[in-house]
């Protein structure tokens, strides 16, 4: 990802931001409004995208601020309701500085066929996530059951936060990656989505 220089970190998270929902807005992981990213600011403060917005034709209106805890911080604002997601990753390790959300096929097709988890094994690019260092290794995404009530979600997930390397998957919703930086965020996404990709292939090949 290309770096803005500037000595705002605002105006980098911003730049960040619109630039990966660019790239993933590419790839089809963030059709129609769907998706959410966000910064780590470093006064406390999260970047993230405004609810309602494309998350390929962002601009720096359509990225707002919000407290730790998900409040916005302007009045007017009014971030996704999934906001609380990301607060939570957040508060969960104070090294992640981005997080992302998409809404791939793989992912939602995946996850609702699978059970309480995806089990991804023996795949070169399992060495993207922290701690891998081979490909025979097997990782287990864990799969979320979707509700509106997000803080009650955040409920449920709360317990799985301190061992997910892949992330999660929300049944038939999509899955949350991230990273300690907006890069290492991306890296793990793309990982995650080509690891689903490979699956849903696998499962057209050999039902």
């Amino acid at each position: 990802m290309d770096k803005v220089i500037s000595s705002d970190p605002r105006a980098v998270a911003v730049s960040e931001i619109i630039a990966a929902g660019r790239r993933m807005d590419r790839f089809g992981w963030v059709p129609a409004t769907a998706g959410n990213i966000s910064r780590r600011l470093p006064d406390g403060l999260i970047a993230i995208t405004r609810s309602g917005g494309h998350k390929g034709m962002l601009t720096p209106h359509g990225v707002i601020e919000v407290t730790a805890d998900g409040a916005p911080v302007h009045a007017g604002d009014r971030p996704s309701a999934e906001t609380l997601l990301h607060c939570q990753v957040y508060a969960a390790s104070p090294r992640t500085g981005a997080v992302l959300h998409g809404h791939s096929v793989a992912s939602t097709v995946l996850s609702m066929l699978a059970g309480d988890s995806i089990t991804l094994a023996g795949y070169e690019v399992l060495k993207v996530f922290e701690g891998q260092k081979t490909h025979e290794t097997s990782l287990r995404l864990p799969v979320f059951d979707n509700d509106q009530d997000i803080a009650r979600l955040a409920r449920v997930i709360a317990p799985y936060m301190p061992d997910m390397p892949l992330g999660y998957v929300i049944r038939g919703h999509g899955v949350y990656v991230w990273g300690d930086d907006m890069d290492m965020a991306l890296a793990r996404l793309e990982g995650l989505e080509f690891l689903l990709a490979c699956e849903l292939e696998k499962r057209k090949i050999r039902p």
